[in-house]
């Protein structure tokens, strides 16, 4: 089949590998427009200095690197090869950064790559320029090494032109033509192009493409260092244009290649210097690459004076070129990929470095073609996974320069992100900072991680330390605010977590067709289920609670699934939704005390008759309104108790009254973890991801396959029956040994899987893993080791959940 009309602006190193991709897939009717001369446009792609180090805290990033890796290896140009895999080497050059090469080390073992740390010795005999006396070790990963950009673009252009793909050089983009919403044509210096289908790949200059198609990318170009050394003494007589491991210095913000008998140099210690799309030159205008920009050597002196103490032999080189050379930076680091939510038709594939370009390029012929992506998890890097707060440009720039200054940080899971902070703040916020909480940031808002108001329970309590690296944006207090959870009752700051209104007389079917359980029931129902996409992955798990005939009040975990519900309005206008968050707020009430505190407020009846476990109603608690649902994410009695924003604070203040004379407290995220853990509740995003499915998550439970179909129902009957892996509970009994997420799983000395929440439990006594493991190794009772750091802790597969099995307490 031909496909559709597709257009693809761009011609580097992702809107080619786009192009070899879908045509390889069989749409042939594409064609890719570039400003610049093909196969060296003038963007990022022509100045990249072609470094792929596979490693990265998101398993996502690091398989998008290794099919990278793996296609550049099989590409060549009449012989010349595409990929020079050479490996890749970190060095430490301090004791917190040997530390975080075994961190590094646990990543890519857990993502199935081959890597080892390696001895100083071991360091210098791979790159023998390294002076054995600054380094502490280093990780070495065999497959890394370095990407000829220019020369993988020709490669798969001429892949692409063999099955019909057309390029274009010299035409620059004017205008994304549209009508009723819908992409209908580019239009260049040299004519329009008919499409149906759009794709962004103009890399820096994507946020002024974008626009054209009246969408807000969330991209800043920024300039990054990169200087080349003349010739090195110690390596006259290099022929190879690369023989040594590509080199990371991370300490000081550096890394190095071969060129023959020089060195590249590249640096991220400097200043942050951003560029507007809009100031970006185009290939005419510029006075060679636009993408290239005047070399500052004073923003380098300290890269070269480094560079000179780790590899000496560079003492006896000079500086002869460098280039200040414009990549893109996104908030978070990922890329931005798939449609926009405004113009049906317009698709970006934004902030892809070298490093993931191919895999990017599959992801995304997979996404056109067949509708979802099968080979990658994309939810971290989807273009629509942002707040809108997360889109405005005071942000965008603040946060992309903060990753750029972060790129080689030692970063914390926890570690709080920088300004623009605060920006989100709940009715409760002034309460709580009375309360001394300790805010970490949560989808913007300000979210306490634990009260310093609580610190005198501590007291008398049994709360084990945890190591140094676990003990970091913690306090004991987390223990004790869990247990007098368990104890009493606390409020919990719920307001965070996203709230959608589904409305109109088409609303009941409508989540009927997304949700894998029965959701139209009667009025006062609330239903735990899940939104699969078209290959059985779970993209969300959600509460539906029917508050009327007509409207839905939808629990859900993000804007990605506000958009996953917008796309699937029905075009007749029967259904609504919108995003009720920032109107709203919600305290968690919960603990054995919950209703003591709850039923002398209110003349509705909240004995376990009058609202039963999963049923909501509205009441007024003192002179609030609320909607009360009876769940608890904690694993005790309780209600979530939802207001409008400007009555937030009356109703903390009404049951904080309550609560604090009978041994109440306020309790943060912290101990909601460690809560939510012990009684196996999973978490969307960390847990479970699109490539997981319901029945290996331990989530089978909330599909019904008796209802009528739904999106996913039939490729998900074909996965049920070939479970392979399983969303496993794990316990430590050593309670310093706590993990914190995405460390291997060994079984013996065979990497077997990775764990995704962990958290110590403070009332069963415990170190709390969850793991996905294979299902030969989920029985109760196996014995598994974690890989922490340098260590192995050992663990014990746990039946679940680890508290109240029988349920009474939630159900009481």
């Amino acid at each position: 089949m031909a496909g559709p009309r597709v257009v693809i602006i761009g011609a580097g190193v992702v809107g080619a590998a786009l192009a070899d991709e879908i045509s390889v897939r069989g749409w042939t009717d594409v064609t890719v427009v570039d400003q610049g001369p093909l196969p060296a446009t003038g963007g990022s792609s022509s100045h990249a200095p072609g470094l792929v180090f596979q490693t990265n805290a998101s398993k996502t990033m690091t398989e998008l690197a290794r099919y990278t890796v793996e296609k550049f290896c099989s590409l060549d140009v009449d012989g010349e090869p595409c990929f020079l895999q050479v490996g890749g080497l970190e060095v430490a050059t301090g004791p917190e950064r040997l530390a975080e090469l075994h961190r590094r080390h646990g990543w890519i073992t857990a993502w199935g790559i081959e890597s080892r740390i390696l001895t100083p010795a071991e360091c210098v005999e791979l790159h023998p320029l390294v002076d054995r006396d600054k380094v502490l070790g280093g990780l070495l990963v065999p497959t890394d090494g370095l990407a000829k950009a220019v020369l993988a673009v020709e490669a798969q252009i001429r892949r692409a032109t063999e099955r019909g793909v057309r390029f274009l050089a010299r035409h620059e983009v004017l205008d994304v033509t549209r009508a009723d919403g819908e992409v209908t044509g580019v239009l260049t210096d040299q004519g329009e192009i008919p499409a149906d289908i759009v794709v962004c790949c103009a890399g820096i200059w994507g946020p002024r493409i974008a626009r054209m198609a009246g969408m807000n990318l969330p991209l800043t170009p920024l300039a990054h260092q990169l200087a080349w050394t003349g010739p090195v003494p110690a390596l006259a007589g290099q022929t190879e244009e690369a023989v040594r491991p590509i080199l990371r210095h991370q300490d000081a913000d550096l890394y190095y290649r071969d060129r023959f008998d020089g060195i590249g140099i590249g640096y991220y210690g400097h200043r942050p210097m951003p560029v507007s799309a809009d100031d970006i030159l185009s290939v005419d205008e510029a006075d060679g690459m636009p993408s290239v920009l005047k070399f500052t050597e004073a923003d380098f002196e300290p890269a070269w004076t480094e560079t000179q103490s780790l590899l000496p032999a560079t003492r006896e080189a000079k500086v002869e070129e460098g280039i200040n050379g414009l990549f893109s930076f996104t908030t978070d680091g990922n890329p931005l990929l798939g449609e926009s939510p405004d113009v049906k038709g317009f698709w970006v594939a934004e902030a892809v470095w070298v490093t993931h370009s191919a895999g990017v390029g599959r992801a995304m012929a997979e996404w056109l073609v067949d509708g979802y992506c099968s080979s990658f998890d994309l939810h971290e890097c989807d273009v629509n996974r942002f707040e809108p707060h997360q889109l405005s440009p005071e942000y965008v720039l603040a946060r992309d320069c903060q990753n750029f200054v972060e790129v080689y940080d030692i970063l914390h899971p926890l570690q709080p992100s920088g300004d623009p902070r605060p920006i989100r703040t709940s009715p409760f916020h002034a309460r709580q900072q009375e309360l001394d909480a300790f805010f970490l940031e949560a989808n913007g808002w300000e979210r306490p991680q634990w009260y310093e108001a609580n610190a005198g329970l501590v007291a008398g309590r049994s709360i084990p330390t945890p190591n140094d690296w676990a003990a970091r944006y913690w306090s004991p207090i987390v223990g004790a605010e869990a247990q007098t959870t368990r104890e009493t009752v606390a409020l919990y700051d719920m307001t965070a977590l996203k709230r959608l209104e589904v409305s109109g007389p088409g609303a009941g079917a409508f989540l009927e067709r997304l949700c894998t359980g029965k959701v139209a029931k009667s009025v006062g129902s609330v239903t735990y289920t899940l939104l699969l996409d078209h290959d059985g992955g779970i993209r969300s798990d959600i509460t539906v609670a029917r508050l009327a005939r007509d409207v839905f009040q939808v629990g859900a975990n993000g804007n990605l699934d506000l958009d996953w519900f917008t796309r699937h309005l029905p075009a007749d206008g029967t259904v609504q939704v919108r995003d009720i968050t920032p109107g709203t707020c919600c305290i968690g009430l919960w603990g054995p005390l919950a209703r003591t505190v709850l039923q002398p407020l209110t003349d509705e009846d909240f004995s376990g008759d009058g609202l039963k476990y999963f049923r909501a109603k509205r009441a007024h608690i003192g002179s609030v309104p609320v909607t009360a649902m009876r769940l608890s994410y904690v694993g005790e009695l309780g209600w979530e108790l939802y207001t409008t924003a400007d009555l937030g604070r009356k109703l903390w203040d009404t049951l904080w009254r309550a609560a604090e004379p009978l041994g109440g407290i306020v309790a943060g995220r912290g101990a909601f973890n460690s809560l939510r853990l012990e009684k196996g509740y999973r978490s969307f995003g960390t847990d479970m991801t699109y490539e997981h499915d319901p029945y290996e998550a331990g989530v089978g439970f909330a599909v019904k396959p008796d209802k009528d179909d739904f999106i996913g129902k039939a490729a998900l009957e074909r996965r049920k029956a070939d479970v392979r892996r399983k969303l496993t509970c794990l316990t430590i009994d050593d309670p310093r040994s706590v993990v914190l997420g995405k460390e291997p799983v060994y079984d013996g000395d065979r990497a077997v899987g990775y764990v995704t929440s962990a958290a110590y439990g403070y009332t069963i006594g415990k170190g709390i893993a969850y793991a996905w493991l294979p299902t030969e190794l989920a029985a109760p009772g196996r014995s598994v080791h974690i890989g922490y750091f340098d260590q192995r802790v050992e663990a014990v597969v746990a039946e679940e959940p680890l508290f109240d099995p029988t349920m009474s307490r939630l159900r009481g």
